[in-house]
């Protein structure tokens, strides 16, 4: 269980991005395409490769033209659907269904929350832009803002640095087992989401704390509210 049962509600959140707050899947996957299309190859339906979007561009390179994981991470395949992901960030991404209301609720009740996402700063930084957190977050922690990435540490003690709120008494939420391993490791709750890109199967093996299968389900865990949204 987390640390002191969180038995009195906690005093700061942070989410995972890609996967979490935003399904992010649609454009990555697009960008696949785009550079499967070029290479003359195939390309691959969003049910298929959205499962793919956890390992980032190395892992869509890698399913996409069926390379080995060192083989993608060297390819100037990559390259390239970084540079197609980069021109079309946020042209399909989108909040998950009742994020929204959740961080809307947040915001009211001026609990404060930020973001700790594997993802460069190059792509976090336009992205949280573009969906309007930006102004919202008391933090926000791409890949490379730190020396170590999840699942270290590191990323989310940073990130309590710049809350001011101690590990004990945050939250984690993320959809990937490397986001349960670094709460766990800086002492946080951790709950793991349903909806994300991590396979559903593999979740109850990740010993979060909780698993969140609404978004708003988050906020009963928070002791916020006890109940969905109205709408």
């Amino acid at each position: 269980m987390p640390s002191d049962d969180l038995s009195g509600g906690a005093d700061c959140v942070l989410f995972d991005l890609d996967g979490t707050l935003a399904d992010t899947a649609p454009d990555l996957v697009d960008a696949l395409n785009a550079v499967l299309i070029a290479a003359g190859r195939p390309t691959v339906t969003l049910e298929h490769g959205r499962w793919w979007v956890a390992g980032g561009s190395v892992r869509l390179i890698q399913k996409g033209f069926n390379l080995s994981l060192e083989q993608a991470s060297i390819s100037p395949l990559r390259q390239q659907l970084l540079d197609y992901y980069e021109e079309h960030l946020c042209e399909k991404t989108q909040l998950f269904l009742g994020i929204d209301k959740v961080l809307n609720e947040l915001d009211r009740q001026m609990m404060p929350w930020g973001v700790v996402t594997n993802k460069p700063a190059r792509f976090t930084k336009p992205l949280v832009k573009a969906l309007g957190l930006h102004d919202r977050a008391i933090s926000v922690v791409s890949g490379d803002t730190v020396s170590r990435s999840k699942p270290d540490p590191l990323p989310l003690l940073h990130a309590c640095d710049e809350s001011g709120v101690a590990a004990n008494r945050t939250i984690y939420v993320g959809d990937d087992l490397r986001d349960i391993l670094a709460g766990k490791a800086s002492g946080m709750a951790t709950a793991a989401v349903t909806w994300g890109y991590g396979d559903p199967s593999q979740i109850p093996n990740w010993e979060a704390d909780w698993v969140i299968c609404q978004p708003w389900d988050m906020l009963e865990k928070l002791r916020l509210n006890q109940g969905a949204p109205n709408n």
